[in-house]
């Protein structure tokens, strides 16, 4: 809540469109120490294989890069987290480092504005990103 409130963008609550069911969550975080401006998503394990990481994923991208003005973004996964690397990859995703994190080894992938907008915006290859807020 803390992130809405001071910094204007937080966690989304993720639902599937035909039954209005809560499956996760996904959204932006940067407290104090972060080593980024991270996306990151969680899936109830119901949901996993049915694309909804991805999907969600490549819009909240979208956002960062078109309305927030962002000019790169990470996630941070674990090394042994397959199918959240399979989901990073999908969006373009690629490993900048490694490091250890909340007592855990993790990849931290990025991708830039430029990279996104090149490959699988929604907006296209043509759109141009709004200014920064």
């Amino acid at each position: 809540m803390g992130h809405w409130y001071f910094r204007g963008y937080g966690i989304w609550a993720v639902e599937e469109k035909q039954t209005d069911k809560l499956v996760g969550r996904i959204g932006f975080m940067n407290p104090a120490g972060w080593p980024g401006f991270e996306l990151g998503w969680v899936l109830g394990r119901e949901s996993w294989g049915k694309g909804y990481a991805t999907e969600a994923a490549r819009r909240a991208l979208d956002y960062a890069f078109t309305e927030m003005g962002r000019h790169h973004v990470i996630s941070l996964i674990a090394t042994d987290n397959f199918a959240s690397i399979k989901v990073a990859e999908r969006l373009g995703e690629k490993v900048e480092g490694k490091t250890e994190f909340l007592g855990r080894e993790v990849f931290i992938y990025g991708i830039s504005r430029e990279q996104f907008l090149g490959s699988n915006s929604i907006a296209g290859p043509n759109h141009v990103p709004s200014p920064a807020a």
